[in-house]
C-alpha cells in the first residue's frame, strides 16, 4: 500500500500495512555502497526522512522485524532562513542512503519513512509514509550498531518531532523523532 499509517502504535509502523507478513527477494549490497528506494510519484508533504536497519536473527526472508532490533542510520530534518523551513526530501523521486561501512555482514531489513506534517499539529496527525526492503550485507566491519528500539515503541503520538505545527507560529527548529543516528 502507498498510503499513510496514522498510529505509531500499530505493527504497520514497522515496514507498512501489512508488510510484516509479506517476503520479498533479498538483494546482495556492499557495505559502504548506496541503497535506493523509489517513490510511487514522489514526496509531497513536508517532513523529515529518515532510514533504520534490523539484523535479522539469520535469513531475513519472513522475519517480520520484532523487538528491539532497529538502529537509525540516517535522516534528514529541516532547514530555516528567514523564517521559513524547508526541507530535503520534498519533490524526491528516489530516496537513497549509504549503507555504513562498519556494518557487520549479515542479512537485515532495511527501513525508510518518510514523516508527512501538514496535518500533525494534533495526535495522530501525521502521517508515515515506510518502506522495508530485505538485504544481504557483504564485505561488513566490526562496528556495533545502536541504539536499539522497537516498531512500535521507538515513537509516542506526542513526541514533539511528530506532533508538531508548522505552519504557526513557524518553528525555529526541528528534532526528527527517535534515536540518534549509529555513526559506525
Amino acid at each position: 500500500s502507498n498510503g499513510p499509517v496514522t498510529n505509531v502504535a500499530s505493527t504497520d509502523v514497522r515496514c507498512n500495512l501489512g508488510a510484516a507478513a509479506r517476503t520479498t527477494g533479498t538483494l546482495t549490497v556492499a557495505a559502504g555502497s548506496t541503497a535506493t528506494f523509489k517513490v510511487a510519484s514522489s514526496i509531497s508533504h513536508v517532513g523529515p526522512l529518515l532510514f533504520y536497519m534490523a539484523k535479522a536473527p539469520g535469513s531475513v526472508n519472513g522475519w517480520d522485524g520484532s523487538g528491539n532490533v532497529w538502529f537509525k542510520i540516517a535522516q534528514t530534518g529541516a532547514s530555516f532562513s528567514g523564517g521559513q523551513m524547508t526541507w530535503p526530501s520534498s519533490g524526491l523521486t528516489t530516496a537513497s542512503v549509504k549503507i555504513p561501512s562498519s556494518l557487520p555482514s549479515g542479512e537485515y531489513l532495511l527501513r525508510v519513512e518518510h514523516i508527512a506534517l501538514h496535518t500533525a499539529s494534533s495526535v495522530g496527525g501525521a502521517q508515515f509514509y515506510i518502506s522495508c526492503a530485505q538485504l544481504k550485507v557483504t564485505g561488513g566491519g566490526s562496528g556495533n550498531p545502536g541504539p536499539l528500539v522497537a516498531f512500535p515503541g521507538a515513537y509516542k503520538a506526542t513526541d514533539p518531532g511528530i506532533q508538531i505545527n508548522i505552519y504557526y507560529p513557524v518553528p525555529t527548529s526541528y528534532t526528527p523523532p527517535g534515536p540518534s543516528v549509529w555513526s559506525g
